[in-house]
C-alpha cells in the first residue's frame, strides 16, 4: 500500500519534509500518512516570516530566491489521467528540484530574524489540522447566517456539516459536492418534511446520491440531546456596538506590532480570531502558542466592558 511506502521515509525517520502551502497536499496524504511527515517546512510560510509577504506563489519565490523561471504550462492540465504525460512528469519533477536550495535560504533567513521557532510552531500547527479524522470538530462557526439562531439549531447545523465533512471524506469528493453552506443553512432552518422535498432542494448536486440524501434527511429528523447541544460552540455573529470598536483598536494594534516585527497583519493574527476575542472574552485556539506571548497582553485591555 501506498502508506508503507511513504511512512517509512516521511513519518518514521527524523527527517525535514518540504512543501510549498501544503494545507491541501497535507490532507490528501492524509490516508497514507495519518499524522502527517515527521517534521514539516512550509516554505510559503516561512516566506511570509521573513518579509517575503502573505500567499507568494512557489514560481516566484523561486524566482527571487533561485532566479530560475518555473514553465507552468501543465498547471491546468489532467492529472487525474494516468499515465502521467512527459510533460507533466517534467513539470512536477521540476515544481521540487529548486525545493532544497529555497530550504536552505529560508532556514537561514528564519535563523537570522529569530523567526525558526515560530516558523515550525505554525508548521506542526498546519500538520496536526491536516491529521484531523473528522476535519473542524465546529464547523458551524464559519456560517454567520446561523449566529442568531437558538442552540438547538445551531447544533443541529453543525450535525450536517460534520456529517458533510465525514462523507466527501468516505466518498474523496469535495464537500460543496455534497452540501453548500448555503443548502445546510436552507435545510437546518427550514427542515423538508419528506424525501422528496430535500431532492427537490438539492437537485443538481453533484456527488448527493440517494444513499447520501436519505441518510442527510434522517439525520435532519434524529432528534437531538442535551451533550450534543453542550458540545455546540455558539456562533460568532457580526460585531456591532462595542465589539465592533474593540474590534478596530485590536485591528490597529496588530498593524502597528506587524509593522514592528515586519509580519504581514495576517500572519499575526487574522481578523476572525479578532472578532472571536472581541465577542467571546475567550482567547481563541487560533492564537495560543507564540501569538498569545506577543498579543495577549496588548489585545486584552481593548476588549469592551
Amino acid at each position: 500500500p501506498l502508506g508503507d511506502a511513504l511512512a517509512p521515509t516521511f513519518a518514521a525517520q527524523d527527517v525535514v519534509t518540504v512543501m510549498h502551502s501544503a494545507g491541501e497536499d497535507l490532507e490528501a496524504m492524509a490516508p497514507y500518512l495519518p499524522d502527517g511527515p515527521h517534521t514539516l517546512f512550509d516554505t510559503q510560510i516561512a516566506s511570509a516570516f521573513v518579509g517575503m509577504g502573505l500567499g507568494i506563489s512557489y514560481r516566484a519565490l523561486v524566482a527571487e530566491l533561485v532566479g530560475a523561471e518555473l514553465d507552468k504550462g501543465e498547471t491546468r492540465s489532467d492529472w487525474l489521467q494516468r499515465p502521467l504525460t512527459e510533460s507533466q512528469k517534467l513539470y512536477a519533477t521540476l515544481d521540487v528540484v529548486h525545493l532544497h536550495p529555497v530550504h536552505a535560504i529560508l532556514s537561514e533567513r528564519l535563523a537570522e530574524r529569530g523567526r525558526s521557532a515560530w516558523h515550525a510552531e505554525d508548521c506542526a500547527r498546519m500538520k496536526r489540522r491536516a491529521s484531523q479524522r473528522e476535519g473542524d470538530p465546529q464547523p458551524q462557526r464559519g456560517v454567520k447566517a446561523a449566529a442568531d439562531w437558538p442552540m438547538e439549531k445551531q447544533a443541529l447545523l453543525r450535525r450536517a456539516l460534520r456529517w458533510r465533512e465525514l462523507t466527501a471524506r468516505a466518498l474523496d469528493k469535495p464537500k460543496s459536492w455534497l452540501l453548500e453552506d448555503v443548502q445546510a443553512v436552507d435545510l437546518v432552518g427550514n427542515l423538508p418534511a419528506t424525501l422528496a422535498s430535500l431532492d427537490d432542494r438539492t437537485r443538481g448536486t453533484r456527488a448527493l446520491r440517494s444513499a447520501q440524501r436519505q441518510e442527510l434527511f434522517d439525520l435532519l429528523h434524529r432528534p437531538l440531546d442535551d451533550a450534543e447541544i453542550e458540545a455546540t460552540a455558539p456562533i460568532v455573529g457580526h460585531p456591532v456596538g462595542e465589539a465592533k470598536r474593540a474590534i478596530n483598536d485590536m485591528r490597529s494594534a496588530v498593524d502597528t506590532l506587524a509593522a514592528q516585527l515586519d509580519l504581514p497583519p495576517g500572519l499575526l493574527c487574522a481578523r476572525r480570531s479578532m472578532e472571536e476575542f472581541a465577542m467571546t472574552k475567550t482567547w481563541p485556539e487560533a492564537l495560543e502558542g507564540w501569538r498569545r506571548g506577543v498579543l495577549y497582553d496588548r489585545l486584552s485591555p481593548l476588549l469592551p466592558d
